[in-house]
């Protein structure tokens, strides 16, 4: 019989709040992580993402932080200063993470606060002046409250580290140590990685007291790609990229979908092209303003678009169920962001499909990363948006070519603003005659 959140030593409220959002057995990582974190042991996690690390942590910092509905409130000294710090490698995962975690505290009147840039820093001031209980935050926001005077960490007692990998690729590192440094009451920390460099076990060295790290892939399968996707690799012409990938979202069974690029402007352009065929495209990069990033991701969770153009950077934390493709429009940089990108389907244990298509120009990377994950790939086939076996290996239904057939549906008040733009320069043009 296997172990519930029902058999754990949890409060009443966290297991009606894990029972409300359909969480009925943990894990394999959570199984392994909860009863060590519940017994206030400081862990190393070790997982894909994608593997409920979110929940691992997030359950014991709950079930001790004290809340303002709880009897032991009166005796808090600084009553509405923080007692749990999260800190994140973005933006992204910091909205994801403080929204996982708020929807299993919010029953007990736990406060939680996201903290990142690109945001004013008003409102945040304002939370955080009224009492929040667990701050969800990235390493520069996080510190420039601090050093304001607006984020008091004395009182933090539980720490979390998550994607610890992530943070060290982004050059955080010194922020994350200046952060630890400031925690001097920390009981508990805990830290999450899909991989160990040597930077980040140094970390834990210093700042955490005898680790036990828990690992839920096996020795000889670290920075493997997850088996149950489905990789297919092309070599494609530049040009005609953009066909190829029109005739892949027409696929069967196609459900939402990540469009991986390189760069920002290719990003862009891509999402443009896509939505002018008419897909329900939306794009995500470093240029847009965060409303505008925040505004493209809800889209995508709600089902208004089903197609997400993105850069590496600006998709690390999305973490959303039900991503049937991963397209790498553009190849990957190394093996480690080929991982991280088609990681983004088949979470959960669910079935995906990652496709990559690899320029003339990038064969030599591409074989790089092949060696490296052992794919068995090394020469990808020569493809074109009319092969025939593009359209019976991704099954694409006969006849489909580079538009949708509903491209109309999907802005509708793109004809009624052409016509306005066009009546006002008929009325412009036809004043300017009268004048002449």
């Amino acid at each position: 019989m296997s172990l519930t959140f029902e058999d754990l030593p949890l409060r009443q409220e966290t297991k009606a709040a894990l029972k409300e959002h359909g969480f009925a057995s943990p894990f394999p990582i959570q199984e392994m992580v909860l009863p060590i974190a519940l017994a206030d042991g400081d862990v190393i996690g070790q997982a894909k993402t994608g593997t409920g690390k979110t929940l691992a942590f997030g359950i014991p910092l709950i079930e001790r932080v004290i809340a303002p509905n709880d009897s032991e409130w009166q005796g808090l000294e600084h009553k509405g200063a923080p007692q749990v710090l999260v800190v994140v490698p973005t933006r992204e995962l910091c909205i994801q993470v403080a929204k996982d975690i708020d929807e299993l505290a919010n029953n007990r009147g736990i406060r939680t606060l996201a903290v990142y840039g690109g945001r004013a820093f008003e409102p945040q001031i304002d939370s955080l002046s009224a009492g929040i209980e667990i701050v969800v935050g990235t390493p520069g926001r996080l510190l420039d409250l601090y050093r304001q005077g607006h984020l008091k960490l004395k009182e933090v007692s539980r720490l979390v580290l998550d994607e610890a990998d992530e943070m060290l690729d982004l050059g955080f590192l010194p922020d994350v140590e200046k952060i630890f440094t400031s925690t001097p009451k920390r009981s508990q920390t805990m830290l999450f990685s899909a991989t160990m460099p040597g930077d980040i076990l140094s970390l834990a060295r210093r700042f955490m007291n005898q680790p036990i790290h828990i690992r839920t892939q096996d020795n000889e399968d670290e920075g493997a790609v997850v088996s149950k996707i489905e990789q297919h690799v092309y070599r494609a012409h530049a040009m005609d990229k953009i066909e190829m990938l029109a005739r892949i979202l027409q696929a069967d069974g196609r459900g939402p979908t990540i469009v991986f690029c390189r760069t920002k402007r290719t990003c862009q352009k891509t999402a443009d092209d896509l939505l002018e065929r008419g897909f329900r495209s939306a794009t995500i990069h470093g240029d847009l303003a965060q409303t505008a990033r925040e505004k493209a991701l809800n889209d995508f969770k709600a089902g208004k678009t089903d197609v997400l153009v993105a850069t590496d950077v600006a998709a690390r934390g999305i973490d959303i169920d039900g991503i049937t493709h991963v397209i790498n429009y553009q190849c990957p940089e190394d093996e480690k962001t080929y991982v991280h990108r088609i990681g983004r389907t088949a979470r959960a244990g669910a079935h995906g499909i990652a496709v990559t298509f690899v320029d003339w120009d990038e064969l030599a990377r591409w074989k790089m990363i092949d060696m490296a994950l052992k794919l068995g790939l090394p020469e990808p086939e020569e493809t074109y948006s009319s092969s025939e076996h593009l359209y019976e290996v991704m099954k694409i239904p006969a006849g489909s070519n580079g538009r949708m057939v509903k491209a109309k549906t999907v802005k509708v008040d793109a004809p009624p603003k052409v016509e306005r733009m066009t009546e006002k320069r008929e009325r412009t043009r036809t004043k300017k005659f009268k004048n002449d």
